[in-house]
């Protein structure tokens, strides 16, 4: 059985391309946290996704860069040949089924800060009142 379920975060957006025979794919990796290691730190790895059809494009239009998504689908492994002529396999995760997980990220995540907003919610000197 060839079944993979993945729960991460968009490294980027989504690219979304159109084979000859007019058929969407889309293409990005997703950021999955591993359990932390001997050290106590976080790592992540970060898998190739590949995902076909309405799909891929219901994808292009709701994903961006820091979506969260369940993922379930199915590893493939496939080969070609490189200019040099050397051999390379790409081991990716073909995806059948998507769920969004957390909040949608939104344009204004991605704007800097007004300089009033940059100071909203820093540290209350010791000497000041808070007004609540």
């Amino acid at each position: 059985m060839n079944k993979v379920i993945l729960a991460g975060r968009l490294v980027r957006d989504p690219e979304l391309r159109y084979t000859q025979t007019g058929k969407a794919v889309v293409s990005f990796s997703l950021a999955v946290n591993r359990r932390f290691n001997h050290n106590q730190e976080q790592t992540a790895d970060f898998i190739p996704i590949v995902v076909w059809d309405k799909l891929a494009e219901v994808c292009s239009k709701h994903l961006f860069k820091g979506s969260q998504v369940l993922i379930k689908g199915r590893i493939q492994i496939r080969s070609y040949d490189a200019q040099d002529g050397s051999k390379r396999y790409v081991t990716e995760v073909i995806a059948q089924e998507l769920e969004f997980m957390g909040s949608k990220p939104t344009a204004l995540e991605s704007k800097p800060l007004s300089p009033q907003a940059q100071n909203f919610g820093q540290e209350v000197h010791p000497d000041e009142e808070i007004p609540f």
